[in-house]
Formats: structure tokens, sequence, C-alpha cells
């Protein structure tokens, strides 16, 4: 067998290149700078029980599954003036159309650092977001759901830049939380209709995010920002203004985050480290060029994830068994090489769920992204928005597997005393990669009788690379989570490499019928193609070595999504000066999943069997497999006014084509295959009120309505066929209610938060469903002006989950089809405190 090494030379090379992009963007400023001549100032078990984060995190239409042909595991591993622009103003959250807007005024309402797609779930209707710790950092244990479509299936940009889907260890794009700070945004808008044709991306099925930096400020300055708050919780934020530099209007900021903090239940802590910074440089009257820099720097070790009854039994606290490493060999034994439970849990947990604890599990993260952006105004009625940008990544994740073999200590056996001999378990860790080049070109024209036409086209180039590499553990002691990796014990498990290249065009029309009506109509145009899979496995050798290595899934081939049109309709009608009238109706396809041939939920993972590999399933799924698409219809309309908002939202949702991982054959042939499985029906309605009856009092409550039905009669699981007629999607809850109460009076804010989320299905016949809860959160201020050469000092107090409620929060990876036996539930973080001071300068 090969030993291979991670090679931390890669990762630093692209780094500089990346920064060397950022530095010739830098340098493309300067040329214009010296050019310009007017100032501006600009408006486990893998096939086992486990599912440590070495694979990534799905759309809940995969299925987890009991392979037949697998000896030791039993479960698979879980493995995303325009009807349609927002105008914004810097006191309240803002609608327009079928979207939302959020200011930075609102963001600020929350702890500083808070994840913007949680703020966007405590206030913008069907929106849905849980994560394991309090700011919602951890992109592993993070859920978000939109009108019933994941974080994994709406499109999300960064001033233009498509940021992919914002799951864990993104293969194709980066995180908001890591592409940049938060304290650097402007704002973010939400669309919950079908997305915007100009907002690219290629895994959008229904809904779109699109977040813009703020701009560097005029006068020279900055802001200085220090937060601690429980378990020894700490973030430090500064940002430097250079203000106007010379006649040219160049001008800069570069920023700085540090967030550190414990783990609220076992060993180990969570860490961030950002940096941010853009440049702006006006081109005469006529345009301006803008340079990105953003980089992330990720490391944590792991919350577990649990069954129904592990919470239940074990309770809220219960994680990995560090820094306990009999007990951690104990149980790999019993959960590896028995069908039984150590002694004193018989009763309490059963043998699979022994084996879903570990000794530990941990994952660092850290991404490059720059980008150099020119908008111009070409003629009188032309403007041009251009946008090239390169992202590279590289993550190290994964954690103790309860399921292969240390080898160097013989074959493990369960002594007279309790102990075990041998070491029944080791360290899997993925070594992931991945390089994003791309552009995106827009042209704007302002043509006769009141049309306004918008045509763009993106293309990227991504390169996915994600190897899985095994290390021994010791006799007597662990791995150490931050270890460096040393050549010398690093095992090959597998390499895979995938090559994506992706094209959009669109081409839209909004014709002004009269003033304050405008009807959109337009198109786009997506195919991507991915080729890619595994290049070398190594897993009999493995075995053969004493590894106990199981049956892994090594396919290659080339798959392609494409359709030349996507239909997409909005009207927009305000009248009477406060109401507004709309509806939004249009076709969006998802291109096909990658990841790793372990991960389910992918079509190059997961598949086939000892017997039936998985290169003869893949071959026979290209022949038949069609991407997933959905029509999005929207109805809505909304009341506006000083002391009264209110919006009434209906939509309904045709899902065609779902894809999701099944078992084909019966009982004695069961096999792992990835397939087109049937439709699904979404119903809903969004109700939102908003009452401000005096100065600096606003009352928002809102209600969600979601009723989203499979229709497929007929699925095969393990050689038994299932009808999910009438059931309701996984993990996303048929009722949602929000209330939110804010006040301002001179210097103090006070804001005051309530969600309630209902009873969410795990499975996909319904049979065990995630408990209802109310969750709070309680955010003061006081604003004590200027003090010295400090402007806006201000003293701040947040406190999360108010009443300390205990409950399931997210979700990782695929769902049953029945039963409580998927370990893919994360526990909600429990109150904690935060207290920030911040001024600016």
């Amino acid at each position: 067998m090969t030993v291979r090494r991670w090679s931390t030379q890669g990762p630093r090379i692209r780094a500089r290149l990346l920064r060397t992009t950022a530095i010739a963007g830098l340098a493309v400023v300067s040329v214009v700078s010296s050019a310009g001549a007017k100032v501006v100032t600009p408006a486990h078990k893998q096939h086992a029980k486990k599912a440590h984060p070495g694979t990534a995190a799905q759309p809940a239409t995969s299925i987890a599954m009991r392979p037949a042909a697998v000896q030791h595991p039993r479960r698979a591993a879980p493995v995303h003036e325009d009807p349609e622009a927002i105008q914004v103003e810097a006191s309240r959250v803002r609608s327009h159309g079928a979207e939302v807007a959020v200011t930075r005024a609102v963001m600020d309402r929350f702890v500083a650092g808070t994840n913007p797609m949680q703020i966007l779930s405590l206030t913008t209707p069907g929106a849905n977001f849980a994560s394991t710790d309090a700011f919602g950092l951890d992109t592993y244990g993070n859920t978000f759901y939109v009108r019933g479509f994941t974080q994994m299936q709406i499109g999300a940009t960064l001033d233009g830049i498509p940021l992919g889907t914002q799951g864990f260890a993104n293969n194709n794009g980066v995180s908001i939380t890591q592409a940049m700070i938060q304290d650097d945004l402007a704002g973010m808008t939400m669309s919950q209709g079908a997305g915007a044709l100009d907002s690219f991306s290629a895994q959008n099925l229904g809904g779109a995010m699109t977040y813009t930096t703020s701009d560097p400020k005029d006068k020279a300055g900055g802001k200085i920002s220090q937060t601690f708050g429980s378990y020894n919780a700490y973030r430090t934020y500064g940002r430097v203004d250079s203000g106007i530099l010379n006649p040219t209007g160049t001008k800069f900021y570069a920023s700085f985050a540090r967030t550190n903090t414990n783990l609220w239940k076992g060993q180990g802590y969570q860490s961030e480290l950002q940096a941010d910074a853009k440049v702006v440089q006006p081109v005469g009257d006529r345009g301006r060029i803008t340079a990105f820099f953003g980089y992330g720097n990720f490391t944590q070790g792991n919350y577990l994830t649990m069954t129904k009854n592990m919470w239940q039994k074990m309770g809220r606290y219960s994680t990995y068994l560090k820094p306990d490493y009999e007990k951690a060999k104990l149980w790999a034994y019993y959960a590896q090489y028995t069908s039984d439970v150590p002694p004193g849990y018989e009763g309490i947990l059963s043998n699979d769920e022994i084996g879903d604890y570990a000794w530990d599990a941990s994952q660092v993260q850290r991404t490059y992204l720059s980008a150099v952006t020119g908008h111009f105004d070409l003629f009188k009625n032309v403007a041009s928005d251009t946008v090239a940008y390169g992202d590279i990544s590289s993550a190290i994740h994964g954690g103790t597997n309860n399921f292969v073999t240390s080898p160097s200590y013989g074959v493990p056996a369960l002594l007279a005393d309790g102990t075990v001999s041998g070491v029944p378990m080791a360290l899997q860790m993925a070594h992931a990669a991945m390089r994003r080049l791309g552009f995106t070109q827009k042209f704007s024209i302002e043509a006769p009788h009141n049309n306004h036409i918008d045509t763009g086209l993106w293309y990227e180039n991504n390169q996915w690379i994600y190897n899985q590499r095994l290390y021994e553990d010791y006799l007597h002691d662990a791995h150490n989570w931050n270890s460096d990796f040393k050549p010398s014990q690093a095992h090959t498990w597998y390499d895979d490499t995938y090559n994506t290249n992706t094209f959009q065009f669109f081409l839209q029309d909004r014709w002004t019928i009269i003033p304050g009506m405008t009807l959109l109509a337009g198109f786009k145009s997506l195919t991507q193609t991915t080729h890619g899979g595994t290049k070398k496995d190594f897993t009999s050798q493995l075995d053969a070595e004493g590894w106990n290595t199981y049956y892994r899934h090594a396919a290659t081939g080339t798959l392609t999504a494409s359709s030349a049109f996507l239909p997409h309709f909005n009207f927009d009608y305000h009248f009477l000066d406060h109401h507004e009238f709309y509806w939004d109706i249009a076709e969006n396809m998802r291109a096909y999943d990658y990841y790793s041939q372990s991960g389910s939920g992918t079509a190059w993972g997961g598949l086939g069997n000892a017997k039936l590999t998985a290169q003869q399933v893949f071959d026979a799924n290209t022949k038949v497999l069609r991407p997933e698409r959905t029509w999005n219809y929207i109805v809505g309309y909304r009341y506006d006014s000083r002391i009264f908002s209110g919006t009434v939202d209906f939509y309904h949702t045709d899902y065609y084509n779902r894809l999701a991982s099944i078992t084909e054959g019966s009982s004695a042939t069961a096999h792992s295959a990835y397939l087109n499985v049937g439709r699904e029906t979404m119903n809903g309605a969004d109700v939102m009120a908003t009452v401000r009856p005096v100065r600096g009092l606003e009352i928002t409550n809102s209600f969600s309505w979601n009723d989203a039905q499979y229709q497929s009669r007929s699925i095969n699981y393990g050689g038994t066929t299932y009808s999910l007629k009438g059931k309701h999607q996984v993990y996303y809850p048929k009722f949602m209610y929000k209330a939110n109460l804010n006040y301002t009076w001179r210097q103090v804010m006070f804001n005051f938060n309530a969600n309630y989320i209902s009873s969410r299905p795990m499975t996909y016949l319904n049979d065990q469903y995630i408990p209802a809860y109310w969750v709070t959160n309680l955010n003061l201020a006081y604003n004590f002006g200027r003090i010295g050469f400090a402007q806006n000092l201000k003293a701040t107090l947040g406190v999360t989950n108010l009443f300390d409620k205990n409950y399931i929060g997210g979700v990782y990876g695929a769902a049953s089809v029945s039963g409580d036996d998927n370990a893919n539930l994360f526990v909600a973080a429990p109150r904690e405190y935060y207290g920030t001071i911040s001024a600016e300068f």
C-alpha cells in the first residue's frame, strides 16, 4: 500500500496564488487611480453507524440505509428600480415583492458576530436556523431552511460573487461566515420566491440570499469591538478606514476579527480568525473598480450527533468519550466486534448507539476569497458590471472511527477484567481542498417604451479534492485532534478528485406598464458538467494489513445537468400609496451533487455493495438520472405605512425528479443506488404584521404554515417497497411563529425575540418526530455617544436561549426511512451571556 501524506504545500501555494490575484487587483486599482482625474463620492461509520465530519451535509432527500452486504457496519453514514431589487432604510426590515431585506441596523440588534443566516431566520417568516453554538459558526451543526428548501438548495452571492451552497466543508463555494466578517456587511436580502435570474447559482431550487459588503468610509477612522461571554468566550473586532486618499477618490478599509470559546459540553474549543479588506477606486464619473479579499480560519472540536433516544436517555450534555480513553476503546470494541452493549447500558442504548459514541472529532477549515469588480456606465443607457473571483479553501476534518482497528497492537480482545487489549479504533481524517476560478458579466440597458433589459453570463471552473486518511491510535493514549498529521503516520484509504465547469446565461426585460406597475419576463440557461470520482482506493491493502476496513464505493465518471430555458415571470404593482400586490413564477434546476465516494446523497457516493460494484451502479445510473427541478408560484399582498406594515404570502411548489440515495433489488440482492424517486408538492403561507405605535417602538409578529408532502408511491429500502404518498417533508416544521419587540429611546435599545418551531418529522415514514420548542433571545444596548476621541461608545448585553430550553436544533445528513436509528441530531446550546463594548473613532 502506498503511504501518503496530506501536503500542506498545496494549500500554501494556492494561498500565495490567491493573494497574488488580490495584489494584482490592487495594482489595477493603483494604475486606474493614477490615471483618474475627478473625485467622486460614491452614493463513520462510513457505511457504518456514525457520520463524522468527513462527509458532506446533504439535502434531506438522502436516505440513511442499512446495506445488506456489509459485515461490520449496520447503517449508511449520513454524509447547500427592479421588482427583485430592494431599497432599504437604515431603521428596520424592509420588503419589496417576494423579497425581504435586513439592514445593518437590524443586524446590530443581535450579539456581535452572529451568523447572518441566523439573523435572517429570526426576522424572516418561513425561515428556520439552528446550530450547536450561540454564534452559529459551526457549519457542521448548522441547519437553515427557507420555505422547505435547505441551505444546500438556496443560491447565495456576496457583492455578485457566487458563494455556492452554504453547508459544511463546502465543495463548491464558501459559507458566508468564512467569506467575510459579519460586522462589515452593509445588509442582506432573502428572496423567498424562486430566486432572481441575475443571482448566479447552480444549486438554487427556490430562494436566494444576497449579501452586500459595506464601502470604505470617506473620512479616515475606524471601529473596535470587544465581546466577552459564557464558556470563556471572547471576540475581538477591529477595522481601519483610510478615508479618501487622493483626488481620484481612492479609499479602503481593512478588518480583523478573532472569536474563541470553549465548547459548552465536553472537551475542546471553537476558534475563528478572520480578515478582510476592500479597496474602492472611482474611475472619473463613469464607474468604479473594487477589490475585495476575505480570509477565514475556523477550528473546532465537534459536538456529538445523537439519536433522539441518546438525547432523552443520556441528556443534553452527553458527548464524545474524551478524556476516558479506556472507555472509548471498550465501547469501540463492543460496536465493532459484538452485537451487545457494555455492562450497565442494557435497555438504555442500542449497540448502534454505542457505536455512535467515540473518542472525539474535529474540523479545521481555511478559506481565501478574492475578487475584482468593475462597474461602468458604457453609454447613457448601458451599464456594465464585471466580477472576476478566485476562491481557495482547505480542510482537515473527521474523528475516531469505531469500525476500523489500529493494526500495530494485534486483534483486539475483551479481557476478563473488562478492559480491551489492542486498539479497536483509529483516527479517520478527510483532507480536502477546493479551488474555484470564475467571472460574471452583466449588462443593464434602458430600452425604449419603458423597458429595462438585463442580461449576463457566469462561468466557473471548480476543482475538488477529497482524500481519506487513517492514523493509528496508541495503546494507552489517543491522537491529538490538532496534531500535525505526520507523513509517517498517514495511511491512505482513498483519493477522490472532481472537476466541474459551470456556465449560466440569463436575459430579462422589466416593463413598466404604468407608474408603479411592472412586469418582468425572462429566462436563464444553465449547464454544469462534473467529471471525476475515486482515483485511488487502498481498501484491500489496508484490510490485509489488519485495519479491518470495510467496503468502499470507488466510482468515476461524468455527469451533465443542463437546461436551455428556465423561465421566470414577476409582476409587482404599487397602488394607493401604501399598497403592493405581487406574484412570482419560475422554474429552477439543480445540478448534481458530488463530494466523496463514501458519502450518501450524491451521484458518486455510497453506491453498490461488495458484490455489485459502485462503478457498475454509477454506469447504470447515468443512463436514467435526471436533475432535480422545481416550479415555484407565489402571490402576495403588502401594506406599508409609518404606523403599520403587513404582508400575506401564499406559495406553491412542484418538485420534480427528486433525487435520493436508496436501495435497489430484493432483500437478497439489495445494493445502494442514487436515483430519481418521484415528486413532492408544497403549499404554504406566511403572514407578518409590524406595528409602530409610538416613536422608537416596533412590534413584529409572524406566522408560517408549510405543508410539504412527498408524492412517491413506491420507494425501495432494503428490498422492501414503501409508499411515501402524503408523508411530510423531513426536518421542516409545519408551523412557525416569530415575535420581535424592539424599542429605542434616546441612547437605549431593547430587543426581545421569541421563536416557536413545531415538531419536525425525522423519518420518511413520519413515525418519529423531533419535538417542538420555544427559544427566546434578549439584547440590551446603551450608546454613550462621544467620550474623548471615541464616538458611538456603546455597551451591549445579549442573552441567547434566555429560558435555557433543552431542544434539538440542527440536523446533519440523511434521514432514515423509519425508526430512531440515525445519529444525526444536534442538541442546541444552553443559555449563554455576552457583553460587548464598541467604539468608533
